[in-house]
This record gives structure tokens, sequence and C-alpha cells, in this order.
């Protein structure tokens, strides 16, 4: 299960942001297509952030749709699986957003 280490990954970064405060929530991007399952993420964030700045946060999870553009007749269109083809029927194309796995933001308290 690698969503594990991702977690780790998630709480090690944010704390490290936080410079010891407390951090009150987090958000992520998950793309359909990153082959991370958004429910494992949420499922080991608890633990992991139990006895860090995150203890207390909520992780807000962001699931990212997939699109492509194609490279034969420009247009963009979902890809909801690794094997789309554009409308026109051409499988060349630059995917657009859909495998990403980022942190979009994290909400830290304010210092005393």
């Amino acid at each position: 299960m690698h969503e594990l280490s991702i977690v780790c990954s998630i709480v090690e970064l944010a704390s490290e942001a936080a410079e010891g405060r407390a951090v009150r929530r987090v958000t992520i991007e998950i793309g359909k297509l990153s082959g991370v399952e958004p429910e494992a993420v949420a499922f080991c964030f608890p633990e992991v952030a139990r006895g860090t700045p995150l203890e207390d946060a909520t992780l807000d999870i962001r699931e990212v749709e997939a699109e492509a553009r194609c490279d034969i007749c420009g247009a963009e269109f979902p890809t909801p699986d690794m094997l789309s083809a554009c409308p026109c029927g051409s499988r060349q194309f630059e995917r657009l957003r859909g495998d990403e796995l980022n942190i979009k933001s994290i909400e830290i308290e304010e210092a005393a």
C-alpha cells in the first residue's frame, strides 16, 4: 500500500511548513488516473498524523477528473481511463490533468 508512504510524506511536509504550530487543514488533489486511492489516503491520515502538528487537522481530498488535448484535432476531452481515445479516434494526446498528486494548501494556526 503506497498510500501509507504518501501520507507519511504529506504529514512530514506539512509539519515542516507549520514550524511547530498546529495545522488546521491540509487540502490535497488526487488525479483519478494517479494510481492513488483517496479512500486509503483518508484511512491512513489520522494514524500517521497522531502525535504531530497535524493530529487535529482535517484532510480535504479533492479528486481531479482526467482530461487531455488531442494532438491531431486539438480537442480537449475527458479520459476516464488510460485507454481513452479522442472523439476523433486519435490516441495521440497530451494529458492536461488527472494524474497529479498535489498538496494544494496547508492551513496553519496563527503564531501566539
